[in-house]
């Protein structure tokens, strides 16, 4: 039997999941979690073969948390199930330690089928993601500019592209404000840029806010 801890911050999602995973013979869902603290401490209390987890919830950063867990020493596997589109996020899930990547309008067979192959110590992605994959390991892929930054820094990247300021960024993230100032003067040099317009009208041209 395969024991799955479900972690979204809408319960709505978390019962579909349920749904979705309880029509199998194979896979228990054993719990669940609403916030990436609660992960944590699940994850250290309990024994769980999948972690099927959206990186965007209360507390933090979902991929910092896979990378934190994963240092750790044995943990469950975790299959990134989220929003982001793959091209956003999918890269530095599985660069964190994800055995898996899908998004949210994945077809529900497709969850199944990515839980039992996880579960079974293999991987799960797109074909897409796969090609994408492939090149980074050949080192063919130089990347654009914000694949530079560092999973923080692209956090504060989108916050500050949304609009917020740097003390909601740092309320947010649960940082302190002087944190944040230096992330973003980072992201900044890294990305050649100076102003947040600049950072803004990026992010939304990649997508990577609305």
């Amino acid at each position: 039997m395969i024991k799955v801890l479900v972690a979204d911050d809408h319960a709505v999602v978390r019962k579909g999941l349920r749904q979705i995973l309880a029509e199998t013979a194979d896979i228990l869902v054993g719990g669940e979690a609403s916030s990436l603290p609660e992960v944590r401490q699940k994850v250290h209390e309990g024994r769980w073969d999948v972690v099927v987890l959206d990186i965007s919830m209360p507390g933090g950063s979902g991929i910092e948390l896979v990378s934190e867990l994963r240092k750790l020493g044995p943990t469950p596997r975790f299959l990134v199930l989220t929003m982001h589109p793959e091209d956003q996020y999918a890269v530095r899930a599985i660069r964190a330690g994800a055995a898996g990547f899908l998004t949210k309008e994945s077809a529900p067979e497709k969850l199944i089928e990515a839980v039992r192959k996880i579960a079974a110590g293999g991987r799960y992605v797109s074909a897409d993601l796969a090609e994408v994959l492939a090149s980074v390991v050949a080192g063919e892929s130089t990347g654009a500019p914000h694949e530079r930054l560092s999973d923080r820094e692209f956090e504060v990247l989108k916050l500050l592209a949304s609009g917020k300021t740097v003390s909601q960024v740092a309320t947010d993230l649960g940082l302190s404000v002087k944190t944040v100032s230096t992330h973003r003067t980072r992201l900044l040099k890294k990305m050649n840029m100076t102003t947040n317009a600049e950072l803004t009208h990026y992010a939304v041209k990649n997508r990577i806010v609305e």
